[in-house]
Parts: structure tokens; C-alpha cells; sequence
């Protein structure tokens, strides 16, 4: 079993920057393909990020390229989005996300690929 726990959101301006961190519990994490979603009121949830087990491969979302950026520390269970140049549209309930089959290949953009999830952590963006 892995919990996750987010940290790192809160309200910005345009222009902002944010870093949002996952705190991973438990002995595969430095095995687990990690991703972060997000959802919007009144959204379903959607891909943001992710990043393959050895952090040799990343993957983002259109809406976030050169914006974001997926990073982890294995050392520390931890996994990172650094976020600049926040826009209006940014604004959500930001999700943590692991796989539970390790080793995994290309990271998944599909939320059903990811076992583990965290509660979730605000992200506002105001104009």
C-alpha cells in the first residue's frame, strides 16, 4: 500500500509561480511511475504530468508544455511539480497520483493506469 500526501498549493496571481511536492509512503516508490492530474469545478479530472520510475522520462500535457515541470527525489519519496507562468485556466484541486506495477515503461497519461492517490491540494489562480 502507498499513501500520498500533497503539499504546496495556494492562491497566486497570473504570472505566478507555484511548486507542489508528494509525499510518498512506503517501499516502492522509488519503483512506481508517478503522475499528477488535476480537475476543475465542474471538470473531470485530467493528465497534467508524469514521470517514469527512474526519472529518465517525462510527459506532459499540452495545456502545461514549458510551463510545468515533473521532477522526483527517490532519495526522499518525494515527487515535484514546479509550476511558472500560472494562468486563470491552472486553477484546481492538483492530484498525486502512483502506479502500482513497477518498472513500468513510457508514463501513462490515463488516470485508470495510476492505483494510489493523494487527497488533493488547491491550486487558485487569480487575474
Amino acid at each position: 500500500q502507498v499513501q500520498l500526501v500533497e503539499s504546496g498549493g495556494g492562491s497566486v496571481q497570473a504570472g505566478g509561480s507555484l511548486r507542489l511536492s508528494c509525499a510518498a509512503s512506503g517501499r516502492t516508490f522509488s519503483s512506481s511511475t508517478m503522475g499528477w492530474f488535476r480537475q476543475a469545478p465542474g471538470n473531470e479530472r485530467e493528465f497534467v504530468a508524469a514521470i517514469r520510475w527512474n526519472g529518465r522520462s517525462t510527459v506532459y500535457a499540452d495545456s502545461v508544455k514549458d510551463r510545468f515541470t515533473i521532477s522526483r527525489d527517490n532519495a526522499k519519496n518525494t515527487v515535484y511539480l514546479q509550476m511558472n507562468s500560472l494562468k486563470p485556466e491552472d486553477t484546481a484541486v492538483y492530484y498525486c497520483a502512483a502506479e502500482k506495477s513497477p518498472f513500468t515503461g513510457v508514463p501513462s497519461r490515463r488516470a485508470s493506469a495510476y492505483d494510489y492517490w493523494g487527497q488533493g491540494t488547491q491550486v487558485t489562480v487569480s487575474s
